[in-house]
């Protein structure tokens, strides 16, 4: 299996939404500042509930927020 990654808009979209910090998110979708951190800097893949949820809160779709790049194998 080729090696994938998952990028990610939650950077830009936070500072689109009055600059909203790592916390007011962390907040608004049940997870730790540091969880918003490692999402952002592309350590950590959220869950599929977490990325829906992260979507929600900018009224935007899952697409927009996250961005699957696989290799082929």
């Amino acid at each position: 299996m080729g090696k994938c990654m998952i990028t990610n808009n939650i950077r830009r979209l936070r500072f689109e939404r009055d600059e909203m910090t790592q916390q007011q998110l962390a907040d608004k979708v049940g997870v730790s500042r540091q969880a918003i951190l490692s999402i952002e800097k592309g350590n950590y893949s959220p869950s599929l509930e977490l990325a829906f949820r992260i979507a929600q809160v900018f009224g935007v779709t899952l697409e927009e927020v996250f961005t699957y790049e696989g290799e082929p194998d």
